[in-house]
């Protein structure tokens, strides 16, 4: 009988506990892939003489600690691009876009992006155009990001509210590629 009662009290409750919020999931599934590069290839809003299209396009999951990773995603020899993603004690998960010229300092455009506005999904994370982004490129007020990932993909993606704009890359988790050289404004 106390056996039986244990079982009824204890069990309820294990299984009333929480999992980790979606967020920290996603986090803990990109930071399986630090040091690791991929290709990828664009699904969406890509066309001729966009800078993308025809190029070899990598993300390395380069820097990974508690609050930071850092991707760069690589177009072609441009190695303009750093995805920043920082997680706040709130579990928020923000994204920048850290722009850098050949010598390193900082682009004109850099450092737009937008915080998710919850602790979202495992597999997927938003985030909406912020304040800071919205007074950097006016056009981009509208631009909402969102990241998917799980066992075998990664994907980067845009769509600007109100207009056609739509822009997509998904990666294969599942193969390896050589890592290119640093980023720029990065230390080898």
């Amino acid at each position: 009988m106390k056996k039986l009662l244990f079982i009824l009290l204890v069990v309820p409750f294990h299984l009333m506990a929480q999992e980790a919020p979606g967020s920290v999931q996603f986090w803990d599934t990109l930071k399986n892939h630090c040091g690791k590069s991929y290709e990828g290839q664009i699904t969406a809003g890509g066309k001729e003489g966009d800078g993308f299209t025809g190029e070899k396009l990598v993300m390395h999951v380069r820097a990974c600690n508690e609050n930071e990773i850092r991707i760069p995603f690589f177009v072609g020899e441009d190695k303009s691009r750093t995805w920043v993603l920082t997680k706040g004690k709130d579990n928020l998960i923000l994204l920048k876009h850290d722009h850098r010229l050949k010598d390193g300092s900082e682009d004109a455009v850099t450092q737009y992006g937008g915080l998710s506005p919850n602790t979202g999904m495992p597999d997927i994370q938003f985030f909406p155009a912020d304040q800071f982004t919205s007074n950097l490129i006016a056009y981009a007020s509208n631009n909402v990001w969102w990241i998917t990932v799980d066992e075998s993909s990664f994907t980067y993606n845009l769509r600007r509210v109100g207009s056609d704009r739509y822009f997509s890359v998904k990666f294969d988790l599942t193969k390896e590629v050589k890592t290119p050289s640093a980023p720029w404004g990065s230390e080898g």
